[in-house]
């Protein structure tokens, strides 16, 4: 899979896929890999995973969920889909793409092109 997108299987990328993508679709931070990490006794760094966790995105295999532009999720579906964001949990869930539709989008501004479009819905529970 690394290969197959462009980048070099070192022994951490492989470590840290394996951990990333053994458990199926599912939105992880940094923070939850780093931990998920140690507790799989592989010796990485807190920067190491942000690193990694950015070329895994960059080479297509990971999907950036920002919220807030405070808390940021991975995704392992990088299929078109959104997100649900459960406030007070941070919790992630998926939207199937077609469970959203948008009527129009502005232009792009000069010389850009509108690549995806994000969306997240926060919810929370009744109460």
């Amino acid at each position: 899979m690394l290969r197959d997108s462009g980048l070099r299987p070192t022994r951490q990328r492989v470590a840290l896929g394996e951990i990333l993508f053994a458990r199926g679709h599912r939105h992880v931070s940094a923070e939850q890999l780093h931990e998920e990490a140690a507790a799989a006794r592989v010796p990485v760094s807190l920067a190491t995973i942000y690193n990694t966790l950015h070329q895994f995105t960059e080479a297509g295999l990971l999907r950036e969920v920002a919220i807030d532009g405070t808390k940021t999720y991975f995704d392992t579906n990088v299929d078109d889909h959104h997100h649900f964001f459960v406030e007070g949990e941070n919790a992630v869930y998926d939207i199937p793409g077609s469970g959203i539709s948008i009527a129009s989008l502005p232009d792009a501004p000069e010389g850009m092109e509108i690549v995806r479009v994000d969306v997240v819905v926060r919810v929370r529970p009744r109460g």
